[in-house]
């Protein structure tokens, strides 16, 4: 085994030995290993910049107010790569359009960057909603609060047509565009609502002898409008309680009567005013709720009542701490705020 090692490393040092080469052979060797030199640095050089380059630079092309399927397929020929927002729109034309682009058309990128789009989902409403049955100040809500970050599309014609009809006050009876009609820009609804009977009566309550409290719980309860004063008990009259009130109470009425209702002033009590709350309210086609709240001067918020009034004089009795405050809300939207007086 060594002796082959032996002879194996003979025949080596013989195969290479350089001092047996010629001249000529040497200047073969030398001339090669320097070609293969540079030869392996040119093709590391290459490879370095070809490195650096990367990718193709190419055209951002404009996309914008195009079909979605035609902006992909303008995106894949440049082999740039969407990156997709959705949005809603105003217009029900717009849906499945390229609204917005970043980079901006014209800008020049490395082919496998990814373009932003934003497409549009259309319109939130894309047929008229079928009202008819419906409150019209919850529809108006809905359209308020369904188009609240976008330019309404859905609007109501102002003035309503009201009628009187056996359905409830405020009622919608009829629309136009009928429920179902595809909507292609901006429309108005035209409606016909309910007043509310026009002949129909009911039993006047009895308020006599009630205190303020329970004569505001009758008030509530009650389908007529009631106009409250209040004035000094008269001698052997009680003191704090309904002393009068216009129709009799038990007699059949219609419903457009309004019942006034005279509260004999509470005795006096230091630090709490007594009083009677009067406000002229616009006059609406149809009652329409209109609720009276206090925030006492400790910072608590109270009911003093909650009524349903066709508009004009609006009127309700109190007995407060000094200081309070007094806010008036009509269909859930503030209209008045005031201080009760020092006595």
């Amino acid at each position: 085994m060594d002796k082959k090692k032996h002879t194996a490393g003979q025949w080596f040092k013989k195969r290479f030995d350089f001092s047996d080469w010629t001249k000529e052979q040497k200047r073969t060797f030398v001339s090669f290993s320097i070609l293969l030199t540079l030869i392996l640095i040119a093709a590391a050089v290459i490879s370095f910049f070809l490195v650096l380059r990367g990718n193709e630079k190419v055209l951002v092309p404009d996309v914008r107010s195009m079909e979605i399927t035609d902006a992909l397929i303008q995106l894949q020929e440049r082999e740039l790569y969407p990156r997709i927002s959705l949005r809603f729109t105003d217009n029900p034309l717009d849906k499945n359009t390229i609204l917005e682009q970043n980079p901006v058309p014209g800008t020049i990128v490395k082919a496998g960057r990814r373009i932003k789009l934003t497409v549009s989902k259309g319109a939130i409403l894309d047929k008229i909603e079928n009202y008819v049955g419906q409150d019209i100040e919850a529809v108006k809500l809905h359209l308020q609060s369904l188009f609240a970050a976008s330019r309404p599309l859905v609007t109501i014609r102002e003035p309503v047509l009201y009628i009187y009809d056996d359905k409830p006050a405020g009622t919608i009876l009829e629309q136009k565009p009928l429920p179902g009609t595809e909507i292609s820009g901006p429309a108005v609804l035209e409606l016909v609502v309910s007043k509310g009977p026009e002949t129909k009566s009911a039993e006047v309550p009895d308020f006599i002898g009630k205190t303020m409290p329970e004569a505001i719980d009758s008030a509530e309860k009650s389908p007529f409008v009631i106009d409250f004063s209040m004035r000094k008990a008269k001698t052997g009259e009680p003191l704090g309680v309904v002393v009068e009130q216009s129709l009799k109470a038990g007699s059949q009425s219609k419903l457009t009567e309004r019942i006034k209702v005279v509260i004999s002033a509470p005795e006096p009590v230091n630090g709490v005013v007594n009083g009677i709350y009067v406000y002229n309210l616009p006059e609406y086609p149809y009652p329409v709720p209109v609720k009276l709240e206090a925030i006492k001067p400790q910072g608590q918020r109270v009911t003093i009542g909650s009524f349903k009034h066709p508009g004009g004089n609006f009127s309700v009795p109190f007995s407060l701490p000094a200081g309070s405050s007094l806010i008036l809300t009509v269909l859930n939207k503030e209209m008045a705020k005031s201080e009760v007086p020092a006595q």
